[in-house]
């Protein structure tokens, strides 16, 4: 027996064999739309689909429930930075980076202030030590509290974050508004800007509502974790910039930190001076024709730059390598000595150039 006699054909009139082979291609189509969406995005075995690499990005609810998410797996990290007098510090902020006690803030919060306590997300108050920090290179500084009850935030990558991209700032203004969460976009990465004499490196541009309590909080990402420590804000001059906040990334944040937790330091090299860095602006005042430089204005006793001869009223030109100028400042050179190098400079001293070797030192 041959196929035809198994499976006799019914007798259709020709319009009808035209719509059955149509209907079986669509048929056919379907399963392999199917088969085909399958292979692309496969299941997770749940039945859910997987995302594709070209997901947009959360928007409206769904951006909405995942910063919520976000904020509540960051906020019992969240510290408030208070003086011996319960006071908060420029209502500055901290966040919990190790659950041993580890708070990481800006030194600017707890620059000149020696008792301190930090408020926790629950009201409860600890003392707190500084262990270290990382001033004048960065505004960087480690508190430590006694441990127990802690919860520690984790670190994110700065580097994968792309403008336009939603973040999130946490702070105290004042105990009135504890742990204030506000929203925004990363403005723009790698940003670089002077503060306290050095030019920043690798900050995060952020438009999220900052005010003077979220200085040393979290900058975090949709996942929860801590991509930025809050620095500082860009009011411009006359200009009145407005909503233009920087962020130290957690590239440049998280060796200092953890360097600091281990060893009680972050090492950086000692020259001993304190200077002013030259410009057109400072030239003119200073009536010299040096429009670049570091001039020393003190150095200290039995410094490395003491014991290399160096002089109040010196002006450095070039630091190793680098020389030096409004855009390459002394403590950026200085920052890439390595701690025991032995650093050729030049300065000039009543308008003549000389060289000299300074040993660096550990600080």
């Amino acid at each position: 027996m041959n196929d035809a006699e198994r499976f006799p054909r019914p007798d259709l009139p020709p319009t009808a064999w035209l719509v059955t082979i149509v209907v079986l291609a669509l048929i056919v189509g379907a399963i392999a739309g199917v088969a085909g969406a399958l292979i692309v995005n496969p299941g997770d075995g749940d039945g859910t689909t997987s995302p594709v690499a070209n997901e947009k990005p959360l928007t409206g609810a769904a951006a909405q429930d995942a910063a919520a998410q976000a904020t509540a797996r960051v906020l019992p990290s969240v510290v408030i930075v208070v003086d011996d007098l319960g006071n908060a510090i420029g209502t500055g902020a901290g966040v919990i980076v190790d659950e041993r006690g580890f708070i990481i803030t800006n030194e600017h919060v707890i620059h000149g202030h020696g008792k301190l306590t930090v408020v926790l997300s629950n009201g409860e108050r600890r003392p707190a030590t500084l262990v270290s920090d990382d001033f004048p290179y960065t505004d960087v500084a480690v508190l430590r509290v006694n441990p127990g009850g802690l919860k520690a935030a984790s670190f994110g990558k700065s580097e994968q974050l792309a403008p336009g991209e939603t973040v999130l700032a946490i702070g105290s203004p004042d105990f009135d508004y504890q742990n204030t969460v506000s929203a925004g976009v990363v403005s723009g990465v790698e940003r670089r800007k002077k503060i306290n004499g050095i030019f920043a490196e690798d900050l995060i541009q952020t438009d999220a509502a900052i005010n003077l309590g979220n200085s040393g909080g979290p900058l975090i990402n949709l996942n929860g974790e801590v991509v930025g420590l809050v620095t500082f804000r860009d009011v411009g001059g006359d200009d009145g910039l407005v909503n233009i906040s920087f962020a130290l990334s957690s590239r440049v944040l998280k060796p200092i930190v953890d360097s600091i937790i281990s060893r009680g330091v972050y090492p950086r090299p000692y020259f001993g001076i304190e200077h002013i860095d030259i410009d057109a602006t400072v030239a003119a005042q200073l009536r010299t024709p040096i429009d670049h430089g570091a001039l020393v204005q003190r150095v200290f006793t039995d410094s490395p730059a003491a014991r290399a001869g160096i002089r109040i009223g010196d002006i450095i030109l070039r630091m190793g390598k680098t020389d030096l100028s409004p855009t390459s400042l002394f403590l950026n050179a200085l920052a890439n000595v390595g701690v025991n190098d032995r650093v050729p400079v030049q300065i000039s001293r009543n308008g003549q150039t000389m060289d000299v070797t300074v040993e660096v030192s550990p600080r």
